[in-house]
């Protein structure tokens, strides 16, 4: 029987459970579809490659929607000073920025993962790219293998191997690779599959506001998800307008919930904070103060001292008040609909914009069908799952890809162990 372990999948979970495992003396194959792998970890953090985050374990696990206790065990064992450990070794220099994200120092994100696919054929990993798998081989629950199309040919070609570890990404972003083939391969070999969708992504508004806005953002907003009339989270931070609506890391992590919410045909809206930092009595009395001090000036002008310069026309027409207005003149009314506005910028939500701009895949695999202490496969042996493919899926601030870095290692270890002692 051959020995051999097959990773499915170059990325960050993929390359480190197949450089982990040839570490511990398994024969590694790893086929990639693409031409060359890490390509959705090539763009990752804008490029900037935001590997992992400095919070400590309880926190870190708060900032996860699904999996937070699947995944106490693989961090357990490979957790994010392993991984910076592990990336000084190669070459990688980190630096800890804003609310504990970890970069590479360089600011280059392809350039990690050129040398993280370096560290894996250092360590004797065979990188096969170009190579679609089609099937996972399974007889008598059993992994035997899997069926793989190589560029160029039209017949699949058979690949023994003693176990095969998943590593395939979800579903976002398709155009590096990640287009949902797990799900299929694992839904095959019998594994129940939740009901992948976008997360992390940004999401379409109705009107004109947001396009009016294009290209402006906003920092230390606080947008909140309002679902059928009811407030249902909150987040602070960056909002970023575009042409069909809303993105920024505040809307981001918002996102989870409004697909589900749309996807239930429930109505969304978005409101935005522009001074959180503010009651509405301490707004208000700001705002008392500007046009007291001011009592002739445009109110246009006046609300410079408080507002991005394309932001006040705007606000000024949705609480319909003339621009020229001066500000001793302002209507009460008037001022506390524009305070109302400050406190909530009001957008309904009517979509989001797919696995083509979502960050990351809610769903996937079910982890209650997996073992967290080794990734194991519950349904198949000699089946690991690692990474993206599985029901797992967190905030921004390199959560996810900590997940798959320590899904990726503690799978090619199990993996690797799994082979030596049944050989043995």
């Amino acid at each position: 029987m051959d020995r051999r372990i097959i990773v499915i999948g170059g990325g960050a979970a993929g390359l480190m459970a197949a450089g982990r495992a040839a570490q511990d003396g398994a024969s590694v194959l790893l086929l990639e579809k693409m031409a060359r792998p890490g390509r959705k970890l090539s763009i990752t953090g804008n490029g900037r490659g935001n590997l992992t985050n400095t919070a400590p374990l309880p926190d870190f696990l708060r900032h996860f929607r699904a999996g937070s206790g699947f995944l106490r065990a693989a961090f357990g064992q490979f957790f994010s000073a392993d991984l910076l450990a592990l990336l000084d070794s190669i070459g990688v220099r980190a630096v800890v920025e804003e609310d504990g994200r970890v970069f590479p120092a360089r600011g280059d994100a392809g350039d990690v993962a050129d040398r993280l696919a370096g560290w894996a054929r250092a360590s004797g990993v065979t990188i096969q790219a170009g190579t679609r798998v089609t099937a996972l081989r399974v007889e008598a629950g059993a992994i035997r293998g899997v069926e793989a199309v190589r560029e160029g040919e039209d017949a699949a070609r058979f690949y023994p191997a003693a176990a095969v570890i998943l590593a395939t990404g979800g579903a976002s972003y398709p155009g590096t690779g990640s287009s949902g083939d797990g799900f299929r391969l694992a839904a095959a070999a019998g594994h129940t599959i939740v009901p992948p969708r976008p997360a992390l992504v940004p999401l379409v508004t109705a009107g004109e506001v947001a396009p009016q806005l294009q290209g402006l953002s906003l920092r230390d907003a606080r947008p909140a998800l309002w679902i059928a009339g009811r407030k249902a989270a909150e987040s602070g931070g960056d909002v970023l307008f575009t042409h069909y609506g809303l993105s920024g890391p505040a809307i981001l992590r918002l996102s989870r919930d409004a697909v589900a919410a749309l996807d239930a045909r429930q109505p969304v809206e978005v409101r935005i904070d522009l001074f959180p930092a503010l009651d509405d009595s301490a707004l208000d009395a700001r705002l008392l103060a500007l046009l007291a001090d001011h009592p002739r000036q445009q109110v246009h002008n006046l609300l410079g001292e408080l507002l991005p310069e394309r932001l006040i026309p705007v606000l000024l027409g949705l609480a319909d008040i003339p621009p020229e207005t001066a500000g001793g003149q302002l209507p009460a009314a008037n001022r506390r609909r524009l305070r109302g506005l400050l406190k909530g910028l009001p957008f309904g939500v009517t979509g989001q914009r797919g696995f083509k701009e979502a960050i990351v895949t809610a769903g996937g695999v079910d982890t209650r069908e997996i073992d967290p202490r080794t990734l194991g496969s519950r349904r198949v042996a000699g089946l690991y799952l690692a990474g993206e493919v599985l029901d797992i899926d967190a905030d921004t601030g390199g959560f996810n890809l900590q997940a798959a870095f320590s899904t990726g290692w503690v799978a090619g270890r199990a993996a690797a162990r799994a082979v030596r002692e049944e050989s043995g």
